[in-house]
């Protein structure tokens, strides 16, 4: 019996991961979702929670991590950040060795990982989509939102790899310009290494 195809799929804030992610999904593939499992994490009842609240004083709020208030704690502290990585991390990486068990019998599995490259997550994977546009289309997407300030986008964009570092890494890039050519490019994509590991 074959493993299940590890394909991590990253990609910067604002390149259309989560649409292409939903996309694998919508043909049939399991996929694992690295900031869902943080929520889940960070909700009331989650693992993570009773660390976080010795950790970092104050910042849960009725059995739940505050995210704004960890925000406030962590910014521009290292140490802190370390701190939360090295409770975080363990909890979301037996997550995904779950996930990957419950789907044992499928042929394709997607693990999308926001920080894949930066978290060292890509070595588990057999191989790695990064989804891309032009950095003016990915800041006009994500000033669109209106959910954050260039400011703010900018301190994002400088914790994670530039993009180019990410396609020069990858072993399959997908340009996410239009709804249509993104999901033919992931059909394109699930064919061909479906036929390739069969």
């Amino acid at each position: 019996m074959n493993r299940p195809f590890l394909l991590g799929l990253t990609g910067s804030i604002g390149m259309g991961k989560s649409t292409t992610a939903k996309m694998f999904a919508e043909e049939g593939v399991p996929v694992w979702d690295a900031d869902a499992t943080v929520h889940a994490l960070y909700a009331r009842g989650g693992a993570a929670v009773p660390a976080i609240a010795e950790a970092f004083p104050g910042v849960v709020v009725d059995g739940a991590v505050d995210r704004a208030r960890l925000r406030e704690v962590l910014h521009g502290d290292k140490q802190a950040l370390s701190r939360l990585e090295s409770i975080v991390h363990p909890l979301t990486t037996a997550s995904r060795m779950e996930f990957i068990t419950a789907h044992s019998e499928a042929d394709l599995i997607l693990l999308d990982i926001p920080l894949l490259f930066e978290t060292g997550a890509d070595t588990i994977c057999d191989a790695v989509l990064v989804v891309s546009v032009p950095a003016e289309h990915q800041r006009a997407r994500v000033l669109a939102r209106g959910t954050m300030t260039e400011a703010q986008l900018d301190l994002i964009l400088a914790r994670q790899l530039p993009d180019a570092h990410k396609r020069a890494r990858a072993h399959h890039v997908i340009e996410t310009h239009t709804i249509e050519g993104t999901r033919a490019a992931v059909r394109q994509l699930i064919a061909e290494i479906r036929a390739r590991h069969a």
